[in-house]
């Protein structure tokens, strides 16, 4: 099968697609055709060589894609051959064929394009996670998401609007603003211009967001704090402002506020499960009826991987880039 992998650590010229063993299931495995794949930041992070797969995962980028089951393992109950589906990754996504637990799949959700779903799983898993699972995100609450342009932002921003909640955003264009905006952004602020508390605050008579979604990390750690509204909840997906800065304790403590930080690729086997799980519960009518939808940037062919990273790296993607196959 022709996949992609990462020769040595540097430039999108480090990715090549090279010929590999097809997978083969094992004990509760699927094997998915795959159709298409989305590109994400943490594949990016891998091709700098910053961010090694888990044990035992494909060295192979891609974190989701879409496809149709071409084979089972043993065990399998929940699937059989031909059906079309999306699954969750530690790997493997950027080639014609993955293998993937048989918890980690998901049908493809009703009237979506299998193209379109390839950048789906991801973000709306990582979304549902942090926003919703551990952050407890209620209707009519305040959310603030940090980068919200990209893949991730824009589902974000979906998902809390179409269960309820007030959307804050970040980015730093116009065009990525105005997107959030159309999707349901209540407030856009461009972080190059905006101190992101002072506007929040502007806009919240004072009170700030209940839940933050943060792809920063260190840099804004203690501005998200002093964001924060009482009992406020600030969860950190990613680390592109650093890994280490001071907290202010007392700050945290006369919040009642509260910080985690959660990784989804490494996360166990039943964990992942259970949230693909929930996940299609309580959103895929959702996207069947397109309240939600994943939003694409651009789509390249796999034999154009390079030129996708590229449009990574430049950071002028709104939405999704996407790999087809």
């Amino acid at each position: 099968m022709r996949a992609v992998v990462v020769k040595e650590p540097g430039g999108p010229e480090a990715l090549d697609v090279v010929d590999l063993p097809d997978p083969v299931a094992g004990d509760g495995e699927v094997v998915i055709d795959v159709v298409a794949a989305g590109v994400n930041r943490a594949d990016v992070l891998q091709r700098q060589g910053h961010y090694s797969p888990p044990p035992g995962a494909s060295d192979v980028l891609g974190l989701e894609c879409s496809g149709v089951i071409a084979s089972v393992g043993p065990g399998v109950t929940a699937w059989k051959v031909g059906d079309p589906v999306v699954g969750l990754l530690a790997g493997g996504g950027y080639a014609e064929k993955v293998a993937v637990p048989q918890e980690q799949v998901a049908p493809l959700p009703e009237g979506m394009d299998p193209v379109t779903a390839g950048g789906l799983m991801e973000v709306a898993a990582t979304v549902w996670a942090n926003v919703f699972m551990a952050a407890d995100l209620q209707p009519g609450e305040r959310l603030l998401v940090h980068g919200g342009g990209s893949g991730i932002g824009t589902m974000a921003i979906q998902m809390a609007k179409a269960f309820g909640a007030w959307v804050a955003v970040t980015a730093g264009s116009e065009a990525k603003l105005e997107a959030c905006r159309e999707l349901g952004a209540d407030v856009a602020m461009n972080y190059r211009e905006i101190d992101f508390v002072e506007g929040l605050r502007a806009a919240t008579e004072g009170r700030g967001a209940d839940v933050i979604l943060d792809n920063m990390g260190a840099a804004y750690l203690q501005r998200n704090v002093a964001a924060l509204a009482h009992d406020g909840r600030l969860v950190v997906i990613g680390l592109q402002g650093g890994v280490k800065a001071e907290l202010n304790l007392g700050a945290l403590l006369a919040k009642r506020g509260s910080v985690a930080a959660f990784g989804l690729r490494g996360r166990p086997r039943a964990q992942k499960g259970e949230i693909v799980s929930d996940l299609v519960s309580s959103t895929w009518p959702l996207f069947a009826d397109q309240t939600l939808n994943p939003v694409i940037h651009a789509t390249f062919p796999l034999e154009d991987v390079r030129e996708a990273h590229r449009v990574l790296d430049e950071s002028s993607n709104i939405g999704k880039v996407v790999l087809t196959l």
